[in-house]
């Protein structure tokens, strides 16, 4: 995957997608232009950090059509809204929708560089969240059942005793079963384990190996 980021840009005016795409390949960036989005959406966006700089009028599906279009893929591109008109109502929704930033025309080089360093932050920390939360989601789904019976346990604050009560075994089985679990995990106390339960719930709503 290449480090150098890949700005997308949306605009029907090929005058102005022609003047960005010079501006950003300028300032070091990878940049990839396209007159609607239509063209946008029949192109496969790679894995790298990347983000959207999209007219808001456009021919066709319009550029708060597409980032609800992106919503419902399950895209989490960022998106920096442009437009050449001042309409607020449309800022407001694109902001409620989890835009960057909505930047009037003309557009200012300065303004446009701040945002689209806001948004490749953005996206470089949802890409982290995601490649932490597959790697919390392997290490469970590494656990077999009995584990994790032991592991629910001793998150819920359970002596070995208890949890061998409750599973039916004896205490030397769980503790066997708790070394195995715990070296799965990468966890070295009870307290890492809790710790490493709640940052799975965070990232994937549970921490079943199916979440």
């Amino acid at each position: 995957m290449s480090d150098v980021a890949l700005i997308h840009v949306v605009d029907d005016d090929e005058s102005q997608r022609v003047a960005l795409l010079r501006l950003l390949g300028a300032a070091g960036f990878e940049t990839r232009g396209y007159g609607c989005t239509g063209e946008f959406l029949l192109q496969p966006l790679p894995d790298r950090p990347a983000c959207l700089l999209l007219d808001m009028h456009l021919p066709g599906p319009s550029g708060l059509e597409l980032q609800a279009a992106l919503q419902l893929r399950g895209c989490t591109l960022p998106v920096v809204f442009l437009t050449g008109y001042g309409d607020v109502a449309s800022s407001v929704q694109a902001m409620k929708a989890g835009a960057v930033d909505f930047l009037s025309k003309p557009i200012e080089r300065d303004a446009l560089l701040d945002a689209i360093g806001r948004a490749l932050a953005r996206d470089r920390a949802l890409r982290a969240a995601g490649r932490e939360a597959a790697d919390l989601r392997s290490r469970f789904a590494a656990l077999t059942p009995r584990e994790r019976e032991v592991f629910d346990g001793v998150v819920a604050g359970k002596l070995n005793k208890q949890i061998a009560e409750a599973m039916g075994i004896a205490e030397r089985t769980v503790k066997l079963q708790r070394a195995q679990m715990m070296r799965k995990l990468g966890a070295g106390s009870a307290a890492e384990l809790g710790a490493l339960a709640e940052r799975l719930k965070g990232l994937c709503a549970r921490y079943s190996p199916e979440a």
